[in-house]
């Protein structure tokens, strides 16, 4: 590990839409400053993701000063919104969690709903700090997150794709691969590592900021996705299904929780610290 190092930087600033690779990024109890505090919802509030509507893959999200984002997408002009007053609140079903949003203005509902084709609307998470408890099973007292799957970050190591790549190579869907890293959609990605080697870590330091790992990351339809053409195959889900299999779950990269705060940076050394 004496050479392991932060390559890579991925926020998200709307759920399911497009990252962003900054040079640093500032962690936050709940995540990455400007990851996944915005999502969209259907009709029945349910949060929508690139699980029903992979095209989301195709749409970008600018973080604006003061927390706003700039909407962009092909065929369609860009719009910004800025964050909404919390005046009123609409409740938001991601997963089995529950949660407070308060939605943007009328004009994103438009712009979102005529991009996919369907009737949906764009809310903020305006304070992550009470909104939603990380998974009661995994977490500390205290712990939040905003409106990831489930864990204030993600990580994942490029020894361990290749690893994967290495087996998708030698079995029946082969010309699938190699897959890129933005299929596994990331917070951090690591390089220097051994395959496989953050399977036995419970606490790592990335710079000055010090995680603890919560527990490995479940995998679904998304990794299955292109995230350029948004065509689905079967890889890797297929590979994973035959060799990284726990407790039911095929299993890729680690879910992360902050016990230090701090700014990240690309190129920061990464110590595991247990």
């Amino acid at each position: 590990m004496g050479t392991a190092r932060l390559l890579s930087i991925h926020v998200h600033p709307v759920k399911a839409f497009r990252g962003l690779s900054p040079r640093e990024a500032v962690v936050e109890p709940w995540g990455l400053a400007g990851d996944r505090r915005w999502a969209l919802i259907d009709d029945g509030g349910k949060v929508v993701t690139q699980r029903q509507q992979p095209r989301l893959a195709q749409a970008a999200a600018e973080l604006l000063p003061g927390g706003g984002v700039r909407l962009s997408a092909p065929g369609h002009e860009p719009l910004a919104v800025s964050v909404p007053q919390p005046v009123s609140t609409l409740t938001l079903e991601i997963f089995r969690d529950k949660v407070e949003g308060v939605p943007a203005d009328a004009s994103a509902h438009r712009w979102c709903s005529a991009f996919l084709g369907a009737d949906v609307r764009l809310v903020h998470l305006d304070d992550p700090a009470v909104r939603r408890p990380v998974d009661p099973e995994f977490a500390l007292p205290g712990e939040t997150v905003g409106l990831a799957d489930g864990y204030p970050l993600l990580l994942t190591t490029t020894a361990s794709l290749d690893a994967l790549n290495d087996l998708v190579a030698r079995g029946p869907h082969a010309a699938e691969g190699p897959l890129p890293m933005d299929r596994f959609r990331a917070n951090v990605v690591v390089e220097g590592t051994e395959a496989w080697a953050e399977d036995g870590w419970s606490r790592v330091a990335i710079g000055d900021s010090v995680f603890r790992v919560a527990k490995p990351c479940g995998r679904c339809v998304v990794t299955t996705t292109d995230q350029r053409t948004t065509r689905r195959g079967k890889e890797p889900l297929f590979t994973l299904g035959r060799h990284r299999r726990l407790d039911g779950r095929l299993v890729f990269g680690q879910n992360l929780v902050p016990l230090t705060l701090g700014t990240l940076r690309v190129g920061d050394p990464v110590r595991v610290l247990g």
